[in-house]
């Protein structure tokens, strides 16, 4: 009887402790407080539409080349080519709109936002097939978060950089992936359909497959981090004791 108690116990607090990764908003500057539904998302931010953190207004400016939305120039080494920009606006909508980043979300001080993602394992393929779009484009900075001169109001290559090729700068899609936006992302050896990686592109807008991915992760942050939970799970095996 002990043991079901503690069992029970265990399952309840994991469950809750799993709860509290799943359904954010980050905070920051553009996100809404709750996930929720938004019918009218534009373009590539599309597949969040029945759970989004993003309003419509931010999946438009998703996509426009130097938005309001943090004034940042994609051009600030010439044109970037389309199959390059379609990723960047795909990123965007990613960040802004999916509520199944709980995991990685890390608080931070900065005048712009008070939490960011962190370490959020990127499918294998999601992050291959970026880099490999981007290669033959060009970019004069390896971390895009900071060192920008924002003089005009938006970001233009510091003075005395040089504008090279990405596949220069960022010599693998790993080191692509996770440098770019300062650990945002992880490269993860894991496939799409593994239930351990999260993707940005999806088939059919459906994005279930990082539902389930975000779920098990959750887990195993929300079991390291609960004390009641710990507790429960060291009496198991005493309690078989208690038995004899």
């Amino acid at each position: 009887m002990l043991r079901c108690l503690l069992l029970l116990t265990a399952a309840s607090l994991l469950y809750a402790a799993k709860e509290d990764y799943m359904n954010q908003c980050m905070d920051g500057k553009h996100h809404k407080t709750e996930p929720g539904p938004e019918d009218k998302l534009h373009g590539q931010c599309v597949a969040w539409k029945e759970k989004a953190c993003c309003t419509t207004n931010t999946s438009h400016a998703a996509h426009d080349d130097q938005s309001y939305l943090y004034n940042f120039n994609w051009n600030h080494c010439g044109v970037m080519s389309e199959q390059c920009r379609k990723h960047f606006v795909q990123d965007t909508c990613f960040y802004e709109c999916s509520p199944n980043l709980g995991p990685w979300i890390e608080t931070v001080d900065q005048s712009w936002r008070k939490q960011r993602i962190v370490d959020v394992p990127l499918c294998k393929e999601d992050c291959e097939t970026w880099y490999n779009d981007c290669k033959q484009d060009y970019t004069c900075m390896e971390n895009w978060h900071k060192g920008w001169n924002w003089t005009s109001g938006f970001n233009r290559c510091p003075i005395g950089s040089l504008c090279r090729k990405i596949e220069v700068v960022f010599p693998s899609a790993k080191d692509f992936c996770e440098k770019l936006w300062s650990n945002s992302y992880k490269f993860s050896d894991s496939v799409r359909g593994s239930g351990r990686c999260m993707q940005i592109f999806f088939i059919n807008n459906d994005v279930t497959p990082n539902v389930k991915v975000a779920e098990y992760y959750a887990g195993l942050k929300g079991s390291g981090h609960s004390p009641l939970l710990r507790s429960a799970m060291l009496l198991l095996p005493l309690s078989s004791l208690w038995l004899v």
